[in-house]
C-alpha cells in the first residue's frame, strides 16, 4: 500500500497510544481530520493517523479500500479478503514507526473502513486492542471469539446505506460468544461522521474498561466478609 497516510498528530517522544483511522468508500484520509482533531485533544500522548486506501474509487472521486462496483453479498468476502494484507502491514508499519504495541493501538473506521477494521478484528494474532466501527458491518460474521480486546459497534439510526441492524445482530452474536462489546444507535442520525457519533467513539475509548480488566480486578480484591472472630 502507498504511503497516502495522513498524520494528524505524531510523538516526538515515545507515544504513549496509536489511533489509526480508515475512512468510508469514495472517500480520503483527510475525510476524517474532524474525528482525528477531537481524538487529539483527548489523548495527547497518542500518535493519530488517518490511513488513506491505495485504490481509486470507481465513482465518482476518492479512494477505496475494496472496490464497490457490482459488490454483493457473495463476491464481498473475497474483496475483502484481497484487501486485508495492505491494511495489515500498514498498521504494522505504523506499529513499528511510533514504537507501539498491539495492546495500546487502537482502529477506527467509518462504513467502509469500518468495515475493514470489523475485518482485522479477527486476524490472530492480535492486531489492535480496540476497535470502533462505525456506520459499517462484519463482511461476515466472526465464527470465533475475536481477538482485540473490546469492539465499540456505533451506528445511526436513520442509516440508509448500511442499516444499523447489522450493528444489532453483530452486537448479539458477539455477546453469545463471550467477546467484550458495546453498541449504540443513534436516533436522527444517517450515514455520516455525525458529531454524536464522534462524540461517542471518544467517550467509549477514554471510559470504557474492558471485561477482563474488571474481572482481574474483582480477583485481586480483597474478600471483605472476612472471619468474624469476636466471641
Amino acid at each position: 500500500m502507498p504511503d497516502l497516510s495522513l498524520v494528524i498528530q505524531e510523538r516526538a517522544d515515545q507515544a504513549a497510544q496509536l489511533i489509526l483511522l480508515c475512512h468510508a468508500a469514495g472517500a480520503d484520509a483527510a475525510s476524517l481530520l474532524p474525528l482525528g482533531a477531537r481524538l487529539s485533544e483527548t489523548f495527547p500522548q497518542a500518535t493519530i493517523v488517518s490511513l488513506q486506501a491505495a485504490t481509486a474509487a470507481d465513482a465518482p472521486q476518492g479512494f477505496d479500500w475494496f472496490p464497490m462496483a457490482d459488490v454483493t453479498d457473495q463476491n464481498r468476502p473475497l474483496r475483502v479478503a484481497q484487501a486485508l494484507p495492505a491494511l495489515q502491514a500498514a498498521v504494522r508499519g505504523w506499529q513499528e514507526r511510533s514504537g507501539v504495541s498491539a495492546a495500546a493501538t487502537a482502529l477506527i473506521g467509518l462504513s467502509q473502513g469500518a468495515e475493514m477494521v470489523l475485518e482485522l478484528s479477527k486476524l490472530q494474532p492480535m492486531l489492535a486492542s480496540r476497535v470502533v466501527a462505525i456506520g459499517g458491518r462484519f463482511t461476515t460474521l466472526p465464527d470465533v471469539p475475536v481477538a482485540v480486546t473490546t469492539i465499540h459497534l456505533l451506528h445511526g439510526k436513520q442509516d440508509e446505506l448500511i442499516p444499523y441492524s447489522h450493528s444489532v445482530t453483530a452486537a448479539h452474536h458477539l455477546l453469545d460468544m463471550g467477546c467484550d462489546i458495546t453498541a449504540e444507535v443513534v436516533p436522527f442520525v444517517g450515514h455520516e461522521l455525525h458529531p454524536d457519533l464522534i462524540a461517542l467513539a471518544i467517550t467509549k475509548l477514554s471510559t470504557h474498561i474492558a471485561r477482563h480488566l474488571w474481572t482481574a480486578a474483582q480477583e485481586a480484591a480483597p474478600n471483605d466478609q472476612g472471619t468474624n472472630t469476636s466471641g
